[in-house]
């Protein structure tokens, strides 16, 4: 038997206001950030609000690392093509 649906638990599901209010807070450029971090790993918490937090900052991470990934990628090879320009004067 699922441990959710037993007789007597509690299900303290996030509303769907919460979940608006939840993306319009994230939505504000530094208080979004801070908020994500208090979500993901502060007490008191929803489970379900939790685990999203906790995989939005993992999106976050790994964006970042592909984004200085791809702008190296591109200022290196504008780096070798501007550079090669030179010897041919």
């Amino acid at each position: 038997m699922d441990q959710q649906n037993l007789p007597g638990t509690v299900q303290n599901n996030v509303t769907l206001g919460e979940w608006i209010v939840t993306f319009i807070i994230t939505a504000i450029p530094i208080v979004g950030f801070v908020m994500l971090f208090v979500w993901a790993f502060g007490d008191g918490t929803n489970k379900s609000k939790k685990t999203w937090a906790q995989a939005y900052l993992i999106l976050i991470a790994v964006s970042i690392v592909l984004a200085i990934i791809f702008f190296s990628l591109f200022i290196s090879v504008l780096s070798s093509l501007f550079g090669n320009m030179n010897t041919y004067s």
